[in-house]
């Protein structure tokens, strides 16, 4: 190695730059954030992709990007992209694209296109008729399957684990939900709902806040004393801890969370549930001390619902059998979602609210 390596810096999630993971990975290879212990003389960074954009000005150096974060043409992006022309780089992600799109960063940034325009004049069909962007076809799939194999690095390996996914689907109150789809009115804040994001809030909320969901955990815990438990809002969280902290004393388990507004370690105790919202803590860490995932509601985002699910899946884990229950209603949203979920894609509201399935399951 040379005495004089580049500057290197590791762009990664929060989870992994506050628990030092990246810090432990560094030292066998006797290198540190801190330059006091740090035995060559080059600078060593790990940040949170959230501040991608202070670094986009560094040349001349190295880049590890842990996880992949750069989808669609938003400000990560743009910093990548620039910071990609200027460094040498390497994008660490066991889950790279669900679609070409997600590739289009990643071509650009490999020099396969231009920009954006390039790649969508070369290869996007977008639907005529559709009120929104929506992908009809792609063009020329057999040059984008070679680009994609001239980056990727296949890591074969044995996986010994079995997943089980259960459906569990609970109740929700059907006349609160078409009511609120009806008169487009928000029960909780008195006041109207003006486009398809709030309403999708509502009709979930009314679905996920029901109490049978809150039983479904209390049942599981009986055959699985550690369990993993996602769930998307705040409110969700709130009744969850409302239900659960009134029985921990009583049966004897821990309960801890990690999300925007606490950020603590899973439990060392034999019998306890870990709280862990899906865009805290989809991905960037493992647990191999159960062999089970709640899933109190669903993630738009298929590949969410993936990394969150291999936060358990991992080589290392003593289990064979893994438990995955999704927590689900027959109410048409959560219909819907399980459907784009199903096809591998990403929920889209107002796409949902303007299609087949609003006629076919509402009127």
């Amino acid at each position: 190695m040379t005495d004089h390596p580049k500057d290197l810096f590791i762009i990664t999630t929060a989870r992994k730059r506050d628990t030092l993971e990246w810090e432990r990975e560094l030292a066998p290879f006797l290198l540190s954030t801190n330059p006091d212990v740090n035995i060559y003389k080059n600078r060593i960074v790990v940040d949170s992709w959230n501040n991608i954009k202070k670094y986009d000005g560094v040349s001349g150096a190295f880049f590890i990007f842990d996880e992949q974060r750069v989808v669609g043409s938003g400000a990560w992006v743009k910093a990548f992209l620039k910071i990609c022309r200027q460094n040498n780089w390497i994008l660490l992600s066991a889950t790279p694209g669900d679609t070409w799109e997600d590739y289009i960063p990643v071509f650009i940034a490999n020099g396969f296109y231009r920009n954006r325009t390039e790649f969508i004049r070369e290869h996007i069909i977008y639907c005529r008729f559709s009120k929104y962007p929506k992908v009809d076809r792609y063009l020329n799939t057999g040059r984008l399957i070679r680009l994609r194999n001239s980056i990727l690095i296949t890591m074969d390996f044995k996986r010994k684990t079995i997943s089980h996914h259960k459906d569990i689907f609970c109740e929700y109150d059907i006349v609160q939900y078409k009511r609120i789809l009806r008169d487009r009115w928000d029960i909780w804040r008195n006041e109207p709902i003006t486009n398809a994001g709030e309403l999708c809030y509502a009709l979930r909320k009314v679905v996920n806040s029901d109490d049978s969901r809150l039983a479904v955990i209390m049942e599981l815990l009986k055959n699985h004393p550690r369990i993993i438990v996602f769930y998307n809002f705040d409110y969700e969280l709130w009744s969850i801890k409302d239900f659960l902290i009134p029985h921990a004393d009583t049966i004897f388990f821990e309960i801890a969370e990690w999300n925007g507004h606490q950020h603590q370690p899973i439990p060392n105790a034999e019998k306890w549930i870990y709280l862990v919202q899906y865009n805290a803590g989809a991905e960037g860490w493992n647990c191999i001390k159960t062999d089970t995932i709640v899933f109190f509601s669903q993630n738009y985002s298929y590949k969410i619902m993936a990394q969150s699910s291999g936060r358990i899946d991992r080589l290392n884990t003593p289990y064979t059998d893994l438990y995955y229950y999704h927590l689900k209603s027959r109410a048409s949203i959560d219909l819907a979602i399980a459907k784009a979920l199903k096809e591998k894609k990403k929920f889209n509201e107002t796409g949902w609210l303007n299609g087949k399935e609003k006629k076919e399951h509402e009127f």
